[in-house]
C-alpha cells in the first residue's frame, strides 16, 4: 500500500489555556470506539490498512506522517517524524539523508520504532523492527516522483551538518538550480535513498473513556500472528 496524502485541513491538536498550559481537546473522546480482539483482523497489516483509510478519509493533515525512533550504538535515543510513503509485506519505507542523524544512527544500530498518531480519531499505532536501506531503484523511482523544487532541496541539503545561515542552503539551492537547468533529470544525490523497516511487532492503541484504553499487540508465533491484550 502506498500512502497519499490526505487533503490538507485544520488540525484539532490541543487547544492553550490562557495560563499556558493545555485542556483536553473535547472532539478526541467523540472517537472512544472500543477495539475488540474479535473484531480485530488476524493480519496487523490489514487492520493498519484499514485504520489508515478511516485517517485518511477524515481529511486530518498528512495521516502517513509518523514519529521514528532510533538509537546510537550506547542506547542513547532520538526522535523525529517522516513521512511513510507505504508498506507492503510488512515492510514500511521512508526516506532520506543517509549521512543525516538517522542515518547514522540506523547503520550502527539497524533497529527502529515507528508511532504513527491519529489524535482525531484517538488512535495511535506503533511498528517496530528491523531496518535496511532500499534498493537504489527503489531510491530512484520515488526521487523522480517528487516535485524538483523537493528533488533539489535533498541534492543541495548535508543534512544534520552545521551550516552557517540559511541564506547557505539558499545559494546551495540555487546552484544546483542554475547547473542542472537544462537538464531534464535531477541526478540522484549519492548519500540518499530509502530504508526499510520490516515489521516485528504492532501495537494498536484505542482511546476509550476514563483512561482504559484498548491496546492489542501483534507479534510472532512461529510463522503466525498473536495477538494479546495489554493493560492500559
Amino acid at each position: 500500500m502506498r500512502f497519499t496524502g490526505a487533503t490538507l485541513s485544520a488540525s484539532a491538536g490541543p487547544r492553550r489555556r490562557d495560563g499556558g498550559g493545555f485542556r483536553h481537546n473535547a472532539c478526541v473522546s467523540d472517537h472512544s470506539q472500543p477495539l475488540r480482539e474479535q473484531d480485530a483482523d488476524a493480519d496487523p497489516e490489514r487492520q493498519l490498512a484499514a485504520w489508515y483509510e478511516q485517517a485518511a478519509a477524515s481529511d486530518m493533515r498528512m495521516p502517513e506522517a509518523a514519529a521514528l525512533a532510533t538509537a546510537s550504538p550506547d542506547g542513547a535515543p532520538s526522535l523525529r517524524m517522516v513521512l511513510v510513503k507505504g508498506f507492503d509485506g510488512g515492510v514500511f519505507r521512508f526516506y532520506s539523508n543517509y549521512d543525516s542523524r538517522k542515518g547514522g544512527e540506523l547503520a550502527a544500530n539497524p533497529r527502529a520504532a515507528l508511532l504513527f498518531h491519529w489524535d482525531e480519531l484517538g488512535r495511535q499505532v506503533r511498528i517496530e523492527g528491523p531496518v535496511e536501506r532500499a534498493s537504489a531503484a527503489d531510491s530512484l523511482a520515488y526521487a523522480r516522483s517528487r516535485a524538483r523544487a523537493s528533488q533539489l532541496s535533498a541534492l543541495s541539503s548535508p543534512q544534520s551538518r552545521v551550516v552557517s545561515d540559511r541564506a547557505e542552503l539558499e545559494r546551495l539551492v540555487a546552484e544546483n538550480d542554475a547547473r542542472y537547468a537544462h537538464e531534464q533529470q535531477l541526478p540522484l544525490p549519492e548519500r540518499w535513498g530509502g530504508f526499510r523497516l520490516t515489521a516485528q511487532r504492532y501495537e494498536f492503541w484505542q482511546q476509550r473513556e476514563d483512561r482504559l484504553h484498548d491496546r492489542l499487540v501483534y507479534r510472532r508465533d512461529g510463522g503466525d500472528w498473536l495477538i494479546e491484550r495489554l493493560a492500559p
